[in-house]
């Protein structure tokens, strides 16, 4: 397939086509669990590494999203830790103990529930998490590539990966390496994972709404802040999870 704008968008547009015809009854059994989660107050965690960090800020704080979700960054463990910035570095993410620390500083209820995003799913520290999330008995939702993650070893003691662990698990549909057009000299461009998970993570959102106003409820969701009311209207139901959810890491 020849390198152009075009045809990347003719493989984003299949590949979220596919996606979200194979992983609808994921999403429907996501939006349960997330659902059911947030009618006993409980709030949603979403982490996510590397560029799968864009799946928790797809989930957390954003406008027309759900205002109960708390965004979860290696970062935490430096403003929320105590630890030096100099930990912090690519391979982080590969060290299975730092996720002892990250999970410390969760301010978790036993009613919560968590969504994990690796596109790989193997590397330590999102699998030594997921492993503390199933022993504290949590809900937990994986987004992930089956097919990058069935091509790799786990870089984790267990040899468990994400998916290994999760009780729903969506497959984003990205490639081996994620990119998707092909390079003449080897290697490949046009990346899909982050515009695939968002596409899911949105569609739980979607289905977890329709759920609660089925129900009866009143959705806790954001008004964008760029609009006059936005502010008093998101600050006023932030104020009901105070102390569970943190913004602005």
């Amino acid at each position: 397939m020849t390198l152009s704008a075009e045809n990347y968008l003719a493989v984003v547009t299949e590949t979220m086509a596919r996606v979200a015809a194979e992983q609808s009854d994921g999403v429907r059994r996501a939006a349960d669990l997330i659902a059911a989660a947030l009618t006993d107050d409980g709030v949603i965690h979403a982490f996510g590494t590397g560029h799968s960090e864009a799946l928790a800020m797809e989930i957390a704080g954003r406008a027309g999203g759900l205002v109960p979700t708390n965004r979860i960054s290696l970062r935490d463990v430096v403003l929320h830790g105590g630890a030096p910035a100099s930990v912090l570095g690519p391979m982080l993410e590969r060290d299975p103990a730092v996720a002892h620390r990250l999970y410390e500083l969760v301010p978790v209820n036993p009613s919560d529930v968590f969504v994990l995003a690796s596109n790989s799913g193997v590397n330590g520290a999102m699998v030594e998490f997921a492993t503390l999330v199933k022993e504290h008995g949590h809900p937990l939702i994986a987004i992930t590539s089956r097919e990058h993650s069935g091509q790799v070893p786990s870089r984790h003691p267990s040899g468990r990966k994400l998916a290994d662990l999760a009780d729903v698990v969506l497959d984003n549909g990205a490639p081996y390496g994620d990119a998707t057009l092909p390079l003449p000299g080897g290697g490949a461009v046009g990346a899909v994972s982050s515009i695939t998970a968002a596409l899911l993570a949105q569609q739980i959102v979607v289905e977890v709404v329709r759920r609660l106003v089925d129900a009866g409820q009143t959705p806790p969701v954001y008004l964008s802040a760029n609009i006059p009311t936005g502010d008093d209207h998101n600050h006023a139901l932030e104020a009901r999870y105070a102390g569970r959810i943190r913004r602005g890491s």
